[in-house]
């Protein structure tokens, strides 16, 4: 059994989704920086590009939103025709026209949010469409006599002319259940409508649940057990949702008042060096490696320690194998989107490269983000995509390094050295008889000791002399230079240059 751990403070909500006593998502939310998707504008057109076939939209956000064509869906105040397609959308929108739409991904860098006019509103059993008249189920639902009688249900119970998605957590609802939560979403939709004919474009008129509220929505199944919650005052105001949406779940809420953390208490030491590791160590003795990178994540598996009984082939499938469970894992547990490259350490076999790929697959089958992937290469590469609709947790945790710009290295003590001799050499002619007082980080001191000779050569060159100074204010890469200006003795100083690379 699983389940549901909330986390409550004014600044974060952290939530974690325990399956069979293992943390497989953990997620959080601050005030400060609250998640857009889910969120429903009443946006104004500001340019199309043809070109490319798409809109952008002012939102009242920091950047304009992005419409592309196959976003578009038939609005209610524009009349399609056989030759008006969304692969045309210039003559769908104007520049000026205000349209509801709502974002289907995050900004990320400097893009925009990606929005839709395919409005959805998600229930926990249902989620209604307001543009469609059609009943859609989750492809999650394999029994073919489940579907059938789901679908018969949900077309009896909806009203004309309104479209339904029915989801997995579905196939344990009775009628009752369902007519409720339609009747719910109707009247949300109805609250939408009419707030969106009163507010002026750009304007917010949804606002998405917050993270805890859309754990329960999203996630409770029969599967889980319990959904805890840290403080009183939060507690009460999801007993209060649960009472007037989801009643029947009201039972497993459970208030936790120890002084302990709670995921500690639970057994998850949620550790943020810990949780982003660069390089995971498997139970054979291998490990992956996670790379993120701009436009994809890179993720690399290596033997490391584990040398194996038998052939080579079935030693490296074990590998494989492992790494493919706790690749699954990671991916889930980090929210991982995106393009995602893995390479596997190469197999001749096809039917274990085929192997690997099903593990991986099974693996992710509790996974509610939808992916995709492409048969491992001969050379072991494994390509796959992961819906990306909200930040992982490297965008939560982590900022840009203003120091490194996100590269993760920085430059050689002794390329910055060289970098020192070169700019004296170029200041040579005009170091004639005077000082040059050099400051450098401490950790310079032992590559220009060891290699001090190159130094004295140029001071015997030039005729003058160098005097270096330590200091641990300046970055490892940074070094100043100041020269000593009048006579040897009680002279001013003058700093020439200051150089940051």
């Amino acid at each position: 059994m699983g389940k549901l751990l909330i986390s409550y403070t004014p600044f974060e909500i952290r939530v974690g989704l325990v399956e069979d006593q293992t943390l497989v998502e953990f997620n959080v939310e601050r005030p400060s920086e609250k998640n857009l998707v889910g969120n429903i504008y009443k946006g104004k057109v500001v340019k199309i590009v043809p070109g490319i076939n798409s809109a952008f939209l002012d939102l009242g956000l920091e950047r304009t939103a992005f419409l592309f064509g196959d976003d578009l869906v038939p609005l209610g105040d524009i009349e399609w025709t056989k030759e008006v397609t969304p692969s045309n959308l210039q003559e769908i929108l104007k520049e000026g026209q205000e349209i509801l739409v709502q974002v289907t991904k995050e900004p990320l860098g400097q893009k925009g949010a990606r929005v839709s006019t395919n409005l959805t509103l998600p229930g926990h059993y249902l989620v209604f469409l307001p543009y469609f008249q059609h009943v859609g189920i989750s492809k999650k639902i394999k029994d073919d006599e489940l579907r059938r009688n789901l679908r018969e249900s949900v077309e009896r119970l909806r009203p004309p002319e309104t479209g339904w998605i029915i989801r997995t957590a579905a196939v344990e609802a009775d009628d009752e259940s369902l007519k409720r939560e339609m009747e719910f979403l109707l009247c949300l939709w109805e609250e939408i409508r009419e707030k969106s004919k009163k507010l002026k474009a750009p304007a917010l008129v949804y606002e998405e649940l917050n993270i805890a509220f859309r754990a329960i929505r999203d996630h409770f199944t029969k599967e889980i057990s319990s959904i805890v919650v840290d403080d009183r005052e939060f507690y009460q105001r999801l007993a209060d949702f649960l009472e007037r949406y989801f009643p029947e779940f009201l039972p497993q809420l459970e208030l936790y008042e120890g002084k302990e953390d709670l995921f500690y208490v639970h057994g998850f030491q949620v550790d943020v060096k810990k949780l982003l590791a660069k390089k995971i160590w498997l139970k054979s003795g291998g490990f992956i490696v996670i790379e993120p990178c701009e436009a994809f994540t890179a993720i690399d598996v290596n033997t490391g320690r584990y040398l194996g009984e038998g052939e080579l082939e079935e030693t490296i499938l074990k590998i494989n194998l492992e790494a493919a469970q706790e690749i699954a894992y990671q991916l889930r547990l980090r929210n991982i989107g995106g393009l995602i490259v893995i390479d596997f350490i190469d197999m001749e076999d096809t039917k274990n490269q085929e192997l690997v790929l099903e593990t991986l697959k099974n693996a992710l089958k509790k996974d509610k983000a939808k992916h995709s992937f492409l048969p491992i290469t001969s050379f072991g590469l494994l390509q796959m995509t992961r819906e990306r609709r909200r930040d992982s947790l490297y965008e939560i945790f982590y900022d840009t390094c203003p120091f490194c710009g996100g590269e993760g290295k920085i430059k050689s003590k002794r390329t910055v050295y060289y970098e020192i001799l070169r700019r004296i050499r170029k200041m040579g002619p005009h170091l004639k008889g005077r000082k040059l007082e050099i400051e450098v980080h401490p950790h310079l001191t032992e590559i220009i000791g060891e290699e001090i000779y190159y130094l004295e050569e140029l001071e015997r060159k030039f005729n003058f002399k160098a005097v270096l100074k330590s200091n641990e204010d300046l970055m490892p890469w940074d070094y100043k230079f100041h020269l000593i200006t009048g006579s040897s003795r009680g002279g001013k100083n003058a700093q020439v240059s200051s150089h940051l690379s």
